[in-house]
Order: structure tokens, then sequence, then C-alpha cells
């Protein structure tokens, strides 16, 4: 996002003693003053603007060598990247049977989805963060804390959707010291036993969301699948319309699973009608230590009128 500040109030201070005096107008030299009517809500075209809608296909995924893809629209956001977020960074990772790749980075948190294939998620001990081995396939889900980069080994040609937190991080000016939860894992078979069930259960059909949120017995009072990290694993049954709702973060959908005819419709659109999908949703906690932005979109109502393929990544900003 573009920062451009704009009818800023300034007043010029001229110093001639020497050293001390140039120290207190180095000291002043950068300080501001606005309008708080013209300037509480940054929200701008400008200063900072509005990220469309974004989509990536699972074509980035389908073939090739072993790979790290980023999902990066740093240059849109005016930070560093890989950024998805300001807070988040996503990526596809490919791997071909019997290789490896190691997941590097600055990151208090990262959670990887399996979208295909099996292996095994292998990390060695690094200050407080203990050594763990996760066996994976497709349909699992696992978060890792802050510690050394994962070795990510697949048995047979995989596909991982990996979201980590550097972003927020390299905003802060801060690189992480000490995990906040252990590594954590969460199996398939489960999750979609769960989800069936909830589905099923008396009063469903009648529900606007059929989801469950991720959590972890390290944060009872978070409730999150990390400390900064928040995940929805959830499901639009055939023929459902879910009604408008309101973000506080930005969210990162990846769908897994979409039958052919499903709609997939833009965050500031009234309604979307699906035939049945199931996706994992991410973002940013809000919590103090993640920025939010808490303004509702404006445009004309529209859709994409198109099926999002499994394996496919969508970004949509706070609503």
């Amino acid at each position: 996002m573009t920062q451009t500040p704009e009818h800023a109030i300034t007043t010029a201070i001229t110093t001639a003693n020497g050293n001390a005096a140039g120290t207190a107008a180095n000291a002043t030299g950068k300080a501001l003053l606005y309008d708080y009517r013209a300037a509480a809500n940054p929200v701008r075209p400008g200063l900072t603007d509005p990220i469309p809608y974004c989509s990536w296909g699972p074509e980035l995924h389908a073939t090739g060598p072993s790979a790290i893809v980023p999902l990066d629209l740093s240059q849109r956001l005016g930070t560093a990247g890989p950024a998805t977020s300001p807070g988040l960074a996503a990526h596809f990772i490919r791997i071909q049977a019997h290789e490896g790749v190691k997941a590097a980075a600055q990151a208090t948190s990262s959670l990887f989805y399996v979208l295909s294939g099996h292996g095994s998620c292998r990390r060695s001990a690094e200050g407080n963060s203990p050594a763990c081995d996760i066996a994976w396939s497709a349909g699992d889900l696992f978060v890792l804390p802050a510690g050394a980069a994962p070795l990510l080994q697949a048995d047979s040609t995989s596909v991982l959707y990996w979201v980590h937190d550097a972003p927020l991080l390299s905003y802060l000016g801060v690189s992480p010291s000490q995990p906040r939860f252990d590594a954590t894992h969460y199996g398939g078979a489960w999750l979609r036993q769960e989800l069936e069930a909830l589905a099923a259960a008396p009063g469903s059909e009648r529900s606007n969301r059929l989801s469950l949120l991720l959590a972890n017995r390290d944060l009872p009072s978070t409730r999150t699948v990390t400390h900064v990290l928040w995940a929805m694993f959830g499901l639009v049954p055939a023929g459902a319309t879910q009604a408008p709702h309101r973000h506080q973060s930005v969210a990162l959908d990846l769908i897994i699973d979409c039958q052919p005819g499903a709609a997939s419709t833009p965050w500031w659109a009234p309604t979307s009608t699906t035939t049945a999908a199931s996706a994992i949703r991410s973002a940013s906690t809000g919590k103090p230590a993640a920025p939010s932005s808490p303004h509702r979109g404006t445009g004309t109502p529209t859709s994409t009128g198109a099926t999002p393929p499994p394996g496919c990544c969508r970004f949509r900003t706070p609503a």
C-alpha cells in the first residue's frame, strides 16, 4: 500500500547552536501533525489503497519440479516480499516423489495443508524449540512454531499449501526468539468426520456458517490455531446461500474441493450461492499484535461466474 501523507501540519525549526542544537533539530525534523477529522481513517486512495480480489489457480502447482511458489502481492502492498497480505505470506509447495524441500521463514507460525500426496515433516531442535517429526497425507493440516527450518520429504509427488507470518515480523522489525506453542497435527480424516457431523446436526441446514475453528490446547484464551493465525475448515452445502459477513482481517481462502457449477463471488457481493464446496480460510487473528483493517469495502456486487477449482487460493480484503 502506498504511504503518501496528505496535508501535514509542519513547523520549520531553525537552530544555530552547534552539535547540541543540530541533534535537537534531527530529533524533531520528522515530526508531523494531522487534522484528526481528515486523517483518522488511513484507508483511502493514495495512502492505503484497497487491494483487489486475487486468485491463484492449481495450474501453479499441477506440474513441474520440486519448488516453493510464493503467492506474492508485495508490490501492490508496498511492503517487503514475499507477502500475500500485510501480515501473512502464502505459498504452494510442490515436491516430487522421494525429494525434499526446506520451508525456511523468519516466522512465529507456519501452517501447512496437504492438498495431495504423503510424506513427512522433520525439524531439528533449535534453542527452546524441540525437534519434531510429523507424518502427513492428503487432507492433513499441521502448524509449526518458531524454530529451525523444517524439511518436507515426499514419499509420493505431493502438493502443500503453506502460510506464515513473516511479513508481520518484518513490519515490526523483530525476529522470533522462542516458540509460543508446540507443533500440532490435525488429521484429515478427523477434520472431515467432524465437519460432516456438524453438517448433519439438527438445525445446521439453517446455519449461515458450517465451519470448524481450529484451536490449540496451548492457546485456551484465543481458541486459534496459533497465537497469531486463525484458521477455519468450512463447507458450503449444495444449493446454499451464504449471507454477507464482515472481516476484521484479510482472508486467504484455499478451495480444497468444489463441484462443477459452483460460483465464486467476491467479498463485497451480497450473497454467495454455490454447490458443495469446502475450504480452509486463514487470517491474522486481529489481536493487538496483528494489524487489522475494520473498514467496509464498496463497489458493485458482481460474481466471477466461474467454478473455483480445487487447489485454488483466493485473497479477500476486510469487508
